[in-house]
């Protein structure tokens, strides 16, 4: 098996349930789980906000390609991505050949009542949130599909289903890791 087939990243904007989905997905098919943000985080010794703060998002994007670049060429991992990490060419370009890209899709609205009472979310502190997510959805949704091997829409199974069906989409089961 090649390792496109072999590590699973999970693109989408932030409330999608990329960890949720991922951590689930990893412990039904016996894989490693990895979140971007928390490996940025734990190298940092602080939280993404305090680096957006510190560094602005540019100097987290440059940490996050660092990271992405890393995980992407490992095996059998399932990554958990950040929201923004499509916005470089570097990244898309890693995550395609590294691995099955699959984005979580969920309308604005739906994210914003996911994402609302959270304040560990940078992009959303400065202004009206449900706005922020509907300009990041109409950047960033083009971006997502094009480098999406599967889409799959969060909205209404439960993440049990929602793994699930993954799962037999992807033709995968925890045998043939």
């Amino acid at each position: 098996m090649d390792s496109k087939n072999t590590n699973l990243f999970l693109i989408g904007l932030m409330g999608a349930g990329k960890s949720t989905v991922g951590k689930l997905l990893a412990k039904k098919l016996e894989r490693r789980f990895v979140d971007s943000d928390q490996v940025i985080e734990e190298r940092c010794g602080v939280k993404i906000p305090v680096i957006f703060e510190m560094e602005g998002e540019l100097g987290f994007r440059k940490r996050e390609a660092q990271v992405i670049q890393e995980l992407a060429s490992q095996d059998h991992l399932i990554l958990a991505t950040g929201g923004g990490a499509v916005l470089l060419a570097e990244n898309r370009a890693a995550l395609r050949k590294g691995g099955t890209v699959i984005y979580l899709h969920a309308n604005p609205i739906e994210l914003w009542h996911r994402t609302k009472n959270n304040d560990l979310r940078p992009l959303l502190q400065n202004g009206d949130a449900k706005k922020i997510l509907e300009d990041l959805y109409l950047a960033r949704d083009p971006l997502y599909r094009e480098i999406a091997d599967y889409t799959i829409e969060t909205g209404k199974p439960s993440v049990n289903q929602l793994v699930s069906s993954l799962i037999s989409k992807l033709n995968l089961s925890h045998e043939n890791h």
